[in-house]
């Protein structure tokens, strides 16, 4: 029992509801209680051992499957690995699912994953089958040899055809949760181009040269075209979720060294939605 809740979101609140992990009154909590004054909630955080992930057979959409690496298309809403609120149902249990042998580089909560995709973004990632391959992969990244490409609907108007977005991006100073340009953080660069002037928006691709947590969505927010639905970043509006799509990857294998290119189009809730817009 705790005297002082820890940050969580409601989400992630809900999840423990629903994983039997929090009592009021000394009984199990449901989803839909209503909480009166006096009552007791009891709850219980996740240990390591539940972050170990456990194989769960989930579909994925695997564009590409060999011996040393997968390359999958990701939809919106799925978490890559576990952490607190997602103990199950991540793109790692679907990994594990799938059977085989995984990389352990990572830890034993993220066998096979190389790099991540935030949860409301959709499109291309690629997991690691063998250490060797986790290794030569995130080389890549590190040396910016691994290209990828997205397809953001920023909201507003952007002039020109092209430019480049440089901040150090780092934790937010007084929210922990979210990520900030700010004189502390590390060195961020995402290169642009416009593909299509929108009503009330515009189609970019957008260039990784760094690979920063939440970078473009953050470096987009702070040149004052937030992506659209990106309601943690100001972005908000009628699109269902952050309208981020990772477009094209290109790597080399990792085994081989043959340069290997992958493409997946927009899902339909991005595509529907830029359709709307025209």
């Amino acid at each position: 029992m705790s005297e002082q809740a820890p940050e969580l979101t409601r989400s992630a609140a809900g999840r423990l509801v629903r994983q039997g992990a929090v009592l009021v009154n000394g009984k199990l909590a449901r989803p839909a209680d209503q909480l009166r004054a006096g009552d007791v909630v009891e709850f219980r955080l996740p240990t390591p051992a539940d972050l170990r992930p456990a194989a769960e057979q989930i579909p994925l959409a695997v564009l590409y499957e060999d011996e040393e690496l997968l390359v999958i298309d990701k939809p919106a809403g799925m978490v890559v690995h576990p952490a607190a609120g997602h103990f199950t149902g991540t793109l790692v249990h679907a990994l594990l699912g799938r059977g085989g042998v995984w990389s352990t580089s990572g830890g034993e909560a993220r066998p096979g994953i190389v790099h991540r995709l935030d949860r409301g973004t959709s499109g291309l990632i690629v997991a690691a089958r063998t250490d060797r391959a986790h290794r030569e992969l995130s080389g890549q990244l590190a040396r910016r040899e691994m290209a990828r490409s997205y397809l953001a609907i920023a909201t507003g108007s952007i002039r020109g055809q092209s430019g480049v977005l440089e901040g150090a991006i780092g934790r937010h100073p007084r929210d922990r949760k979210r990520m900030a340009v700010v004189a502390s953080g590390r060195f961020a660069r995402t290169r642009y181009a416009v593909l299509e002037a929108l009503r009330g928006h515009t189609l970019l691709r957008c260039e990784l040269e760094t690979g920063r947590t939440h970078q473009i969505r953050v470096h987009l927010a702070a040149f004052g075209h937030p992506v659209a639905g990106d309601r943690e970043y100001g972005g908000g509006g009628l699109a269902p979720r952050p309208m981020l799509h990772a477009w094209r990857l290109r790597l080399r294998h990792p085994a081989t060294g043959e340069e290997m290119h992958f493409e997946a189009p927009p899902p339909t809730d991005f595509a529907e939605f830029l359709e709307s817009l025209r």
